[in-house]
Parts: C-alpha cells; sequence; structure tokens
C-alpha cells in the first residue's frame, strides 16, 4: 500500500512540474508571427510540416490498428 501512494504522489509531482516547466514559455511568447512580412513564408513551412507530421502519425497510427486486428482474427481462427 505504502509502494502505491509514494507512486502516486511522485507521479502527480512529476506531472506538475512537467506543466509548470513546459507551459510557461508557450504562455509568454509567440514563436512565429505570420503578421510580419518576414515571417509569414516560415510561418506557412512551419504550418505544412504540422499538417504532414499529423498525417504520418494517423496513417501509422491505423496502420498500426490494422495489423492488430488482423493478428487477433489469425489468432481466433
Amino acid at each position: 500500500m505504502a509502494g502505491r501512494v509514494r507512486t502516486l504522489v511522485l507521479t502527480v509531482a512529476v506531472a506538475l512540474l512537467g506543466v509548470v516547466l513546459l507551459g510557461a514559455p508557450a504562455g509568454a511568447q509567440q514563436i512565429v508571427d505570420a503578421g510580419k512580412e518576414e515571417q509569414g513564408g516560415l510561418a506557412f513551412v512551419l504550418m505544412a510540416v504540422m499538417f504532414g507530421v499529423i498525417f504520418v502519425v494517423l496513417f501509422s497510427m491505423d496502420r498500426i490498428r490494422k495489423r492488430r486486428v488482423d493478428a487477433d482474427e489469425v489468432e481466433n481462427q
């Protein structure tokens, strides 16, 4: 029982520390300002890269799910 409480306390502490350390810079500044002429192209490129990464992640998750379903069907036969 004491091990579970210790694990829970450490998990909450690490989560709070992560939110404090990683969340502060995003709220304090804007990395790319697309309103300025010199950064408009950079903002478009970063947006295109973000869409590409999202597409790749969704595609790979779908492939993993299909493989798991296929493996389960073969195993159940």
